[in-house]
């Protein structure tokens, strides 16, 4: 099942579910669930085991009538006002790794035999349609990560590898949109990952039944219809498991946190010479099952 956040006729954010291969979407206020936001729905499903499994059946038997067009609808970031920052993976596919420490090996460059965390600050993400500020005052290398985000489920702490499985909610694309200059000038990601819009997430929720775990997807990045970016989410090098169980080691996971796994080779500082975005552009994320996210630079 797939779960949307979008925007009403009467200009109210409401969620709505659909299936995985469909354009059409259930209105969950059509089924009596009046969820203010995703993250409720999220905190939700963590005390109700069975809460969407009594989704899926209802959109399985929702009559048309009760349906809207996915083209009819402004979609938007699953989870608008994450609760908190974004938890990032960064150099977790070789490739990736490699071509980064071409661009600026003192930045880069350097064995890692850990996994490399950083934050994004995202007091709001932007969803699929939406624009990626340009900053071109302060800006000169504006980039693109296409990445598999995974969405928890449910408060994590001290939580061992081989159970990691059972705190995921479901999966999302997130487009890591970093300014390189700012992040090699600073010396720390942090605000060169962060700047407003620069967390494009969506355009939807997979939900974690829907495919083996761990997820072996296909996941490309387009710009103006070049591919980039083209891998599988099977080529990490920490995976999910890994990653959910350390993280919580020592802090607590909520609900409807959001941790992207990091971004395959292809990246723009990964060309000779780097293919930056500028004005104009437009860049699609795609990953196998959870459909394209699809963002103009401004």
């Amino acid at each position: 099942m797939k779960l949307f956040t979008y925007i009403n006729d009467n200009g109210n954010q409401k969620l709505a579910s659909g299936y995985t291969n469909s354009n059409d979407l259930l209105p969950l206020e059509k089924i009596g669930l009046a969820f203010d936001n995703m993250l409720s729905l999220i905190e939700a499903s963590a005390e109700n085991n069975s809460l969407l499994s009594e989704i899926n059946k209802a959109v399985s038997e929702a009559p048309p009538a009760d349906c809207i067009k996915i083209a009819n609808v402004k979609l938007c970031s699953p989870i608008p006002n994450p609760k908190q920052d974004i938890i990032c993976l960064g150099i977790n596919y070789m490739e990736h790794a490699e071509e980064s420490a071409r661009y600026k090996k003192e930045a880069f460059g350097g064995e890692r035999p850990y996994a490399v965390y950083f934050s994004k600050r995202a007091c709001s993400t932007v969803g699929n349609g939406d624009i990626i500020p340009a900053y071109e005052n302060l800006v000169d290398s504006l980039d693109y990560e296409a990445e598999l985000a995974v969405i928890v489920g449910k408060k994590a702490k001290n939580i061992p590898e081989n159970d990691a499985q059972k705190y995921i909610f479901g999966y999302t694309i997130l487009n890591d949109v970093s300014a390189r200059n700012l992040q090699t000038r600073h010396k720390q990601w942090y605000f060169g990952k962060s700047l407003d819009g620069f967390a494009p997430v969506g355009p939807c929720i997979l939900t974690a039944d829907e495919i083996p775990f761990p997820p072996e997807l296909s996941i490309q990045s387009y710009v103006n219809g070049e591919l980039r970016q083209d891998s599988n989410t099977n080529m990490m090098i920490f995976g999910i498991s890994h990653v959910i169980s350390e993280l919580s080691q020592g802090m607590t996971l909520l609900p409807g946190s959001i941790i992207a796994m990091g971004t395959p080779a292809g990246v723009g500082m990964g060309f000779t010479p780097p293919k930056f975005l500028k004005p104009g552009d437009t860049v699609r994320c795609t990953i196998e099952r959870i459909g394209d996210l699809i963002n103009s630079v401004k």
